[in-house]
């Protein structure tokens, strides 16, 4: 069963969404400050985390700095700002979606389960997959159903965004994405400004994927592609 932490420091919205996805079938969990919430990511290993980002002690993007990979869940954070600033400071701290207040209760039940599918593998999948299920690039195998990356045999720890990132672009060696393609296609965002983003978390997948960071070529002037053929 999906776990999901809420964390806001107004007990209205927290409790509001907590009902909502208890009704939905999630065990669910909430934290009013943004030290309780790292708290909370210890003992409670929530596989998605709704955090807002004003709060007391700690920040919704101090919570996000202080994550560890190998513990960090998918992050959907809250904030009441509309500023295209605002955003762009969450989805390079790691953040992998976000929400403006005040906001439809379908909607933020709607984002959850995206983030849910995407954050751990099904169980039924398993640890093998059909072999159209995986991507060898380099050396790297990828495989999509239990979205898992191994890098010369070795386990990578991948925020879910880094994932889609690798995968979208392992699917076609050679094919040259721009950075406003990558933001549209992982991040499902086209405003202007924000491919900033793109290029922290292709700086974070290299430093990842150690001895294989090469697989990802940065294409001066345009964006970005995975290669079979490292230099």
């Amino acid at each position: 069963m999906t776990k999901v932490l809420v964390v806001d420091d107004e007990i209205s919205i927290s409790s509001a969404v907590a009902y909502a996805l208890r009704r939905e079938g999630y065990t669910v969990e909430t934290a009013g400050d943004g030290q309780e919430a790292l708290e909370r990511v210890g003992s409670f290993d929530p596989d998605v985390m709704v955090l807002d980002v004003m709060m007391p002690k700690l920040s919704g993007y101090d919570v996000c700095r202080k994550l560890e990979d190998r513990q960090r869940p998918a992050i959907l954070l809250l904030t009441v700002k509309d500023d295209i600033v605002d955003k762009v400071l969450g989805l390079e701290l790691g953040a992998d979606d976000y929400m403006t207040k005040p906001f439809d209760m379908r909607e933020i039940i709607a984002r959850v389960k995206a983030l849910s599918r995407r954050s751990r593998a099904p169980e039924a999948a398993g640890n093998q997959a059909p072999e159209q299920h995986v991507i060898r690039i380099a050396g790297l195998t990828i495989n999509l159903l239990n979205r898992t990356i191994h890098a010369e045999g070795k386990p990578l720890e991948l925020t879910p965004k880094e994932f889609d990132l690798m995968a979208l672009l392992a699917r076609n060696p050679e094919r040259v994405y721009s950075r406003e393609a990558l933001l549209e296609q992982v991040w499902d965002m086209d405003f202007a400004g924000g491919t900033r983003t793109v290029d922290i978390h292709v700086q974070r997948l290299r430093k990842k994927l150690g001895n294989q960071h090469e697989v990802i070529q940065t294409v001066y002037g345009i964006g970005y592609k995975s290669t079979e053929f490292p230099s």
